[in-house]
C-alpha cells in the first residue's frame, strides 16, 4: 500500500471522473494533442472554427491594446505566499448572490454559442452543472432562455440583459428569466453602441443563415435579416438599430422596480460609477471592459479592480472578468477583492473543441489550477485569501 495519498497531492483524479477523460487526458497517440492549459484549447479552436467565427469570438476593439493588456496585466501582480500552513484540505466553495457554488469561477455571457458547437448554450449549461458553477446567459444567445433552463434545470443561471429601445421587449426578457428560474440580472452598461472590431468589419460579420438570436421573434431583432447589414459589421448595425443609447442612471431605478431579482451592473471601470451604482441599490458590480471589445485603451480589469473594491466597501458583491486564463489569475483577482471571476473566451474554446465535454474540461482545468494555487499560497479556504498575498510589480510594499 502506498504511503502517498495521491488525491491529496492533486485534484486531477476527481477531474477525470467528473469530466470523462478530463483536460489532462491524452486524446490520441500524438502527445502534441494533449490540451493542458487554456491556451491549448484556444489554439485548437482556431484550427476548428471558420475564420469569421473565430475572429468574432477572439477580436477586441480597434488596435486591440486592451485585449492584450487584459491578459498581460495579471503578470504585473506578484504573489507572496505563506508557508508552513496545513493545506492538505482546500475548500474552494463560495456563495454568489445567495447561491452556493463549488468554486469562484463562473461562466460569462458570450453571444451566439451555436456558432462554436451545435449544442451551444445548452452544452455550456450542462457543463456548469457537472462542475458545480454558475452560468450567465447572453440575451444574444442562439438558444432560448427556456431551452437553457430545461437543459440544466438545477444549474445556477443568471441573465445578461441589454436595454432595448423597446422597453416592453426588454421587460419581457426579464419576465421570462424570472419564470425560468434565473437567479439575477446582469445589466450591461458599456454598450450604447458597439465598439469597432476591425476583423468583423472586414468579414462583414453576421450569423450563419441557419442560426438566429433565439430569444427574439422578428428577423431584425433575431439578427437574421435576409436583407443583410451592408459593408459594416452586421452586429454593429444591429446594435445601432435596436439598443437604447439613452441609457442613464434613472433606468437602473426603473429596472430595480421591475424585478425582485438581484441586479448587477456589468461594465464598470471607475470608482465614481461604482459609488453611484450603490445609490441605486444594485446588488453587485462586475468590473469589466466587455472583453476589450468596446473602448480600446481602457485599463485592464485587474488593474482597476482594487479601487472599485475600495469604493464599494463591502456594500455589494464585486466580480471581475477579462483576461482570466489560469488559476493564478483567479487567485490574484480574489486577493484584490473580487468575490468571483467570470470567464468567456476560454469557455468558447472548450465548446468549439469538444462541446459540453470541452467546456467541462476547461472549467475543471481552471478549478484544478486554482486549487493548486490556493494551496501553494498557504490558504485552506477562500476566506484566508486577502490583499497581503499580492503586490504590484516588484514593489516591496504590501
Amino acid at each position: 500500500m502506498s504511503i502517498i495519498d495521491r488525491s491529496a497531492v492533486s485534484p486531477v483524479p476527481n477531474a477525470l471522473r467528473e469530466c470523462g477523460r478530463g483536460a489532462f487526458a491524452q486524446r490520441s497517440g500524438n502527445m502534441s494533442e494533449r490540451l493542458v492549459c487554456v491556451r491549448d484549447y484556444e489554439k485548437k479552436a482556431k484550427k476548428t472554427l471558420p475564420k469569421a467565427i473565430f475572429d468574432y469570438y477572439f477580436s477586441g476593439a480597434d488596435e486591440q491594446q486592451t485585449l492584450a493588456d487584459n491578459v498581460a496585466a495579471f503578470s504585473r501582480w506578484r504573489l507572496y505566499p505563506r508557508v508552513l500552513r496545513d493545506v492538505s484540505q482546500v475548500d474552494l466553495s463560495v456563495s454568489i448572490l445567495g447561491q452556493r457554488l463549488s468554486m469562484p469561477v463562473c461562466v460569462a455571457a458570450t453571444a451566439m454559442q451555436r456558432m462554436a458547437h451545435p449544442d451551444g448554450e445548452m452544452a455550456t449549461a450542462r457543463a456548469c452543472r457537472s462542475v458545480g458553477t454558475g452560468m450567465m446567459l447572453s440575451s444574444w444567445a442562439t438558444s432560448t432562455i427556456e431551452e437553457v433552463a430545461e437543459a440544466a434545470p438545477d444549474t445556477v443561471r443568471w441573465m445578461q440583459l441589454y436595454i432595448y429601445k423597446d422597453r416592453n421587449l426588454t421587460l419581457s426578457l426579464v419576465r421570462r428569466a424570472e419564470k425560468a428560474g434565473y437567479k439575477a440580472i446582469f445589466l450591461t452598461v458599456d454598450t450604447p453602441y458597439l465598439g469597432r472590431r476591425r476583423n468583423d468589419v472586414r468579414n462583414r460579420f453576421k450569423l450563419p443563415p441557419h442560426l438566429r438570436m433565439a430569444n427574439f421573434e422578428s428577423p431584425d431583432l433575431a439578427f437574421s435579416s435576409k436583407e443583410g447589414y451592408g459593408e459594416d459589421s452586421g452586429l454593429a448595425v444591429y446594435v445601432a438599430q435596436a439598443i437604447d443609447p439613452t441609457l442613464k442612471w434613472e433606468d437602473i431605478a426603473w429596472l430595480k422596480k421591475m424585478t425582485t431579482l438581484p441586479v448587477v451592473l456589468k461594465g464598470v471601470l471607475r470608482a465614481e460609477d461604482a459609488k453611484e451604482a450603490l445609490k441605486y441599490g444594485v446588488d453587485g458590480i462586475l468590473v469589466s471592459n466587455h472583453g476589450a471589445r468596446q473602448l480600446d485603451g481602457v485599463p485592464a480589469t485587474i488593474d482597476t479592480l482594487p479601487e472599485i473594491v475600495e469604493a464599494v466597501g463591502g456594500r455589494a458583491e464585486v466580480f471581475l472578468d477579462g483576461g482570466v486564463r489560469r488559476g493564478t489569475d483567479i487567485l490574484k483577482a480574489l486577493a484584490l477583492g473580487a468575490k468571483a471571476v467570470f470567464v468567456g473566451r476560454p469557455i468558447l474554446w472548450g465548446l468549439a473543441c469538444e462541446g459540453e465535454k470541452g467546456v467541462c474540461e476547461v472549467l475543471q482545468l481552471l478549478k484544478d489550477e486554482l486549487h493548486l494555487a490556493v494551496a501553494l499560497a498557504g490558504c485552506q479556504s477562500l476566506k484566508e485569501i486577502n490583499r497581503s498575498l499580492v503586490r504590484s510589480g516588484l514593489s516591496s510594499r504590501i
